[in-house]
């Protein structure tokens, strides 16, 4: 091959990558979170989903639960099934949970590293805020049909400290999400599969799924029936209201 046409070939191939450099640099990290948050609910809204323990024997436990959310941080999930579990209620204001059980007194205070259900889910994972209200974009790396977003708790109150998020370009709605301790240690992995359209323009997975090192041989996944916009007064987030949120159904 002429030194002058491989010298040219080579320079093409300098300038794409630093073109694909140039462009992941130019791509704003958080705006993508903010996105994908957008595209998994709707900022205000009421579910339905069943959250699934799968036990190393392969035995399983199955709660119900209806949530509601309002803004950035405020949500409430009640507890409609099994019958041990009904009438229990969870509030999350901003980093502060409560636990309400029906004929034991005032609301108990819950941590985010908790599980009221036991399994992999922590309390975190059960009462999530959007990504965006707790996590930054530190880095951001182009796979192609993917991106790969670094992302760096906000506080130390956050339940990770780092998650490392698949994200698909075409829908951008996350696919695998990696959740690290400070210590860098890997806590969990989120696997979020079967989009479906839950309507008002809203297509999102149905299923998410979590193993951990720390619990082998342990699953647990939660499966969305029902994800809507639906107004909420503020009163709805309040310790006195805890009771009477099956009213909202």
């Amino acid at each position: 091959m002429p030194i002058k046409k491989l010298m040219l070939i080579q320079i093409l191939v300098a300038a794409c990558v630093l073109f694909q450099a140039v462009a992941v640099l130019a791509l704003d990290g958080n705006e993508i979170l903010r996105q994908v948050d957008r595209n998994m609910q709707p900022e205000t809204y009421e579910m339905y989903r069943k959250l699934i323990n799968i036990e190393p024997d392969g035995s399983k436990k199955e709660f119900v639960l209806y949530t509601v959310k309002k803004g950035q941080d405020k949500m409430v999930a009640l507890f409609l099934a099994p019958a041990s579990e009904k009438g229990r209620s969870t509030l999350r204001l901003g980093d502060n949970m409560w636990l309400y059980i029906p004929n034991v007194g005032k609301p108990i205070r819950i941590t985010s590293l908790q599980s009221v259900v036991g399994g992999v889910f922590n309390n975190s994972d059960i009462l999530r805020l959007d990504y965006s209200v707790e996590y930054d974009a530190q880095q951001i790396t182009d796979n192609g049909d993917s991106y790969l977003l670094d992302l760096k708790a906000k506080t130390s109150s956050v339940a990770y400290d780092r998650l490392q998020m698949n994200v698909d370009k075409k829908t951008l709605l996350p696919t695998t999400i990696e959740c690290y301790a400070v210590s860098g240690m890997l806590i969990k992995t989120l696997h979020y599969s079967k989009i479906k359209d839950f309507g008002d323009g809203l297509s999102r997975p149905s299923v998410l799924e979590t193993d951990s090192p720390l619990y082998k041989g342990y699953k647990s996944a939660m499966v969305f029936a029902k994800v809507q916009r639906k107004e909420l007064a503020d009163e709805v987030f309040t310790l006195n209201y805890l009771p009477k949120v099956d009213e909202l159904r």
